[in-house]
């Protein structure tokens, strides 16, 4: 097993979620606090300007002049805040300090507004103010009072964190529960993931059945999928690669050594006509022989690029013209001419030209042995279907040899030369990796074979 430092998917997933957590958290905390900030500071900023009111009411004129009497009210509300130090100023007309600390600072803003709350520093510390207006329009006295209260800031800064630490505590135990069920999840998620990982590291190194795909989420189902189709080609590419061993050990062995016979027969034959004889026997053996290597091979060819090549758009009125350009049947049937039929409209069909080319030239060279002239080679449609058409005088295959059509032999074919060999079986390859099937038809005493495959839809501009 290749070892590897990547991380895994549940430590990856986990990771995401406590940075989401994380970052959510961190935003719920600066929330809390800015809340629990302002919630302190109105509450206290009430107490202050309740003292500061306090206070101006507490103002009367006298002697043409406004006294101040100190109410113990103010001091009281003042006091909720014990670890806070506090002071005042009054100030009537042109800032003149009628009672109170002098050194309690006045607002910068518009001083003619009533109730002005404001920061400053007490004695190096910070403070919060609050600026109340008392006016006066009588004969005695006629003016603006200021009254000014200041507070530091201890017991609203407590409050504050109160309040964020409040707000934050059932916070921090709804992330841990969602952070322990989220664990849970993920790793019942991931589960599966384990579950076929166990699955095929317990299979024979041979087993290329499919996984199961029953009970799997769909996300991991697609992957499934995606690996049968893998294992199923491999499959099939390992059963084509142990079907031509087998059928090579197979059928090879009878053919060879007739020819081997017949070979040390000629050598030791002496009288000159049956040797020439031998000979002649010995050729056809030989020819026959490798017919059925090259059917063999080909057959083989034709089921690995059904799994390894991509399909692609291929007319067949091509296949056929190729088929009787390569004159394949002077080779075979010298002297016999072969009647191309096509039209001019393009037949498409997805496929592998290779393979298409070979199952053409099979049917070809089955009705060079077997039929009888003329031969036609043509393409045709019917019904939705392309049909890449061989066509003959002769009897045709018998029915019971074509239903065994897919088997890879029939009996020693290589021993018997009017056999259709491996022909039918490389046709019937074809038409079962591109969706089609073999018909046959007799009309007028000509026989035809065709490989029939589903045709394209024209594209539409």
């Amino acid at each position: 097993m290749t070892e590897t430092n990547a991380p895994s998917l549940l430590a990856r997933l986990l990771a995401g979620l406590v940075v989401i957590l994380g970052t959510g958290a961190v935003i719920a905390a600066l929330f809390a606090w800015f809340n629990g900030r302002a919630a302190s500071w109105e509450a206290y900023d009430r107490l202050l300007l309740g003292a500061a009111t306090d206070i101006a009411e507490s103002i009367r004129v006298s002697d043409g002049g406004p006294i101040v009497v100190l109410p113990t009210s103010a001091f009281e509300l003042l006091a909720q805040a014990p670890d806070d130090r506090v002071t005042y100023a009054v100030r009537g007309l042109d800032g003149a300090l009628i009672t109170g600390h002098a050194d309690a600072p006045k607002p910068d803003r518009d001083r003619s507004r009533d109730g002005v709350f404001f920061d400053g520093q007490m004695r190096g510390e910070d403070a919060r103010f609050v600026d109340v207006v008392r006016r006066f329009s009588e004969r005695e006295f006629s003016g603006a009072v200021h009254v000014t209260v200041g507070q530091t800031t201890i017991a609203r800064r407590a409050l504050a964190v109160d309040l964020t630490l409040n707000a934050l505590l059932p916070l921090a135990i709804a992330g841990a529960a969602l952070i322990l069920i989220s664990v849970f999840v993920v790793r019942s998620a991931v589960r599966p993931l384990d579950q076929i990982a166990q699955d095929m590291a317990g299979r024979d190194p041979y087993d290329l059945t499919p996984v199961s795909t029953e009970g799997l989420p769909r996300e991991i189902a697609v992957i499934v999928t995606a690996t049968n189709g893998f294992m199923g080609r491999l499959d099939r590419q390992f059963s084509a690669m142990q079907s031509l061993i087998s059928d090579t050990a197979h059928q090879l062995r009878t053919p060879v050594a007739a020819i081997r016979a017949q070979a040390e027969t000629a050598i030791e034959e002496t009288d000159p006509a049956e040797r020439e004889r031998l000979l002649d026997r010995l050729a056809r053996r030989t020819r026959s022989l490798g017919t059925l290597l090259d059917q063999m091979l080909s057959r083989a060819l034709v089921v690995h690029r059904t799994d390894s090549v991509a399909r692609e758009k291929v007319d067949l009125r091509q296949i056929a013209l190729e088929i009787v350009e390569s004159r394949d049947h002077d080779v075979l049937t010298p002297g016999v001419e072969v009647e191309l039929v096509i039209g001019e409209r393009e037949v498409m069909i997805a496929g592998d030209e290779f393979s298409l080319v070979q199952a053409g030239k099979n049917l070809l060279s089955n009705a060079l042995k077997h039929g009888k002239p003329p031969l036609r080679i043509g393409v045709s449609e019917e019904g939705g279907r392309a049909l890449l058409w061989v066509e003959d005088a002769g009897p045709g295959i018998a029915p019971e040899l074509l239903s065994r059509a897919g088997e890879r032999f029939q009996r020693s074919s290589a021993s018997r030369e009017d056999s259709v060999g491996l022909g039918l079986s490389i046709v019937t390859a074809v038409a079962d990796a591109f969706d089609g099937d073999i018909v046959t038809s007799r009309d007028g005493g000509r026989f035809r074979i065709a490989l029939a495959l589903p045709k394209l839809r024209e594209e539409t501009s």
